[in-house]
């Protein structure tokens, strides 16, 4: 998701994403598939985005009184405190995951079927470390080109940069230079001096280019923009749990006002949703106590909560993991595989039948498919912040030496153990 989109891309994913939030573009669709020029499709994309909106079972607000007002009661009382060592395994944790999922980042290919194939080939299912790449196998399937030589089992030296851990280190930049009262245009400006404008993709791309053409912070989620629901917002929001533990309330209003500058709805409440799983399993004394708190942080009538809801409800009324994707596929068939409700449906998976174990719930991550390396970041960072570092196997951590690589600007080969003491400082203030 690297490139520039074309006019035909934003022509195309405007009209999934019109599509799937209830408005009326059938009779719009063989149009696109016309060969027009760029006019014609600038002229096509505004009459998508002028459809009127039909019948929609969801009610998703993006205002945060409003969706606050339909989020559930928490159901815990935990006591707030900061423990050094489960945040530093957060931060591992997070690594890892990333690290786990990277080189079969590519949604369309790596189907879970495929995964299962190639691992199976390689000996590697379930998996219980990282990918591997033997060399026959490598020939004929397609590992991501530009990090397998630095992701896959016995080639971990330090981590690979990736978007979902620079977030997390840019969020974590953003809390001590301006605190926890940080705003939105605040996120814009440490983004345009910090981030690269191509180590950005999809709505975090189109909001950037928003900026740079001197559109406001608050309107730049909004503009050319056909990503705001997909899962980048979810994976900056692991640092607004990490500096709130045991308050996932305090964890979901930062997260929103770092989510509004890119994303609208169910981008939106995927960012709150993720930072109050990290704010709750860092004081939580299980994966399942942490997941249940953070789900009264989705919007009730949403179609997050309606993917989190069903797939809880597989696992606890005796269904398998299997069956619960399979569900998700049907349900959420037509979500482009960076959309943030299918994602969330594999993470809850992982969450839910990893049953507390780290290896367990970061293999069945991956093993899941759609945005792997994202999924395993966040699975990653509540089961270890959950169980702190004895509870991550060594052959995790050891490979990452310690190091992050990062294209944020001034943390590249910072120490994931300094990044979770500037962490435990930010916390430690807020809890006291």
């Amino acid at each position: 998701m690297s490139d520039d989109a074309t006019m035909r891309d934003y022509v195309s994913n405007e009209l999934d994403q019109r599509e799937q939030t209830g408005h009326d573009v059938a009779a719009l669709r063989p149009e696109a598939a016309a060969d027009l020029d760029q006019d014609q499709l600038a002229d096509l994309l505004a009459r998508i985005e002028a459809a009127p909106r039909r019948s929609f079972g969801y009610h998703e607000p993006d205002e945060l009184t409003a969706i606050e007002a339909e989020f559930a009661d928490d159901p815990d009382e935990v006591p707030a405190f900061v423990s050094a060592d489960r945040l530093l395994a957060a931060w591992r944790g997070r690594v890892a995951g990333n690290m786990l999922g990277k080189p079969v980042e590519w949604g369309v290919y790596w189907t879970r079927a495929r995964l299962r194939e190639y691992l199976e080939a390689a000996g590697a299912y379930p998996l219980t470390d990282y990918v591997p790449a033997p060399a026959g196998l490598r020939e004929r399937y397609e590992l991501r080109a530009d990090n397998w030589e630095q992701t896959t089992r016995g080639h971990v030296h330090g981590s690979c940069r990736d978007d979902d851990v620079d977030y997390t280190i840019l969020g974590l930049h953003l809390l001590e230079k301006y605190g926890h009262d940080f705003t939105t245009q605040d996120v814009a400006e440490e983004w345009l001096l910090r981030l690269p404008y191509h180590q950005t993709y999809t709505a975090e791309r189109a909001a950037y280019r928003n900026l740079i053409e001197e559109i406001p912070a608050e309107q730049a989620a909004r503009r050319r923009n056909p990503y705001r629901e997909w899962i980048g917002a979810l994976i900056r929001a692991d640092i607004f749990g990490y500096v709130n533990p045991g308050r996932p309330d305090l964890a979901a209003k930062q997260a929103y006002r770092d989510a509004r500058l890119s994303h609208v709805g169910n981008g939106i409440y995927g960012e709150q949703w993720a930072a109050a799983l990290t704010a709750s399993a860092l004081v939580a004394d299980s994966v399942r106590q942490a997941f249940d708190r953070s789900v009264t942080y989705i919007p009730q009538r949403s179609r997050l909560r309606e993917a989190v809801a069903v797939v809880t409800r597989i696992h606890d009324d005796g269904g398998t993991w299997e069956e619960a994707l399979a569900d998700a596929d049907r349900r959420w068939a037509g979500y482009h595989w960076v959309h943030t409700v299918n994602n969330a449906a594999v993470i809850a998976a992982a969450l839910l039948w990893g049953d507390g174990d780290f290896t367990r719930s970061i293999a069945l991550t991956v093993q899941g498919g759609l945005d792997t390396d994202s999924n395993g970041a966040t699975v990653g960072s509540v089961v270890g912040a959950v169980l702190g570092t004895a509870g991550i196997p060594a052959h995790w951590t050891d490979p990452l030496e310690d190091t992050v690589r990062s294209a944020v600007f001034g943390f590249d080969g910072v120490h994931i153990s300094d990044l979770a003491r500037r962490t435990e400082r930010l916390a430690a203030a807020r809890v006291s």
